[in-house]
């Protein structure tokens, strides 16, 4: 097994971080509406684990992808992309076949990395400053 590129590392963090900020934001509407209860937080947990674990896994494809040939590299990362897309559908069968799990909880979290990627540009302070004030150029590292 090779070792976990920092980026790799950094960007799951930041992903986790958004995932955990948007399951409390859901959790207090489920509270709010009085839809709260035990299966709601075990659902999230599914659901937003789930979420994290995806894009963790895509993120560790894609480093061991580089470097690798261009057809290798494409079959490797489509073999990858099945592959989670499987582990999705498991996992949202699984939350919405057990009653311990309730459905939409399991669901909607799997939505939150790319509610969080969205989001990426406006907080970005790499250079400085955040989009909105302007920033034109994108600079890859």
């Amino acid at each position: 097994m090779s070792r976990i590129d920092p980026t790799v590392k950094k960007e799951t963090g930041y992903i986790a971080g958004w995932v955990l900020l948007l399951s409390a934001v859901m959790e207090l509407v489920f509270l709010l509406t009085g839809h709260m209860d035990y299966t709601v937080p075990l659902g999230n947990l599914l659901g937003g684990g789930a979420a994290i674990l995806n894009f963790f896994l895509m993120g560790w494809t894609i480093q061991r992808a580089v470097g690798l040939e261009e057809k290798a590299a494409s079959a490797k990362l489509k073999l990858s992309q099945m592959l989670r897309m499987l582990m999705l559908i498991v996992i949202c069968c699984v939350g919405i076949a057990l009653n311990c799990f309730q459905t939409v909880a399991v669901i909607v979290p799997l939505f939150f990395p790319r509610i969080a990627v969205a989001f990426r540009p406006l907080f970005d302070k790499k250079n400085g400053q955040t989009a909105a004030e302007g920033k034109d150029d994108v600079k890859i590292d």
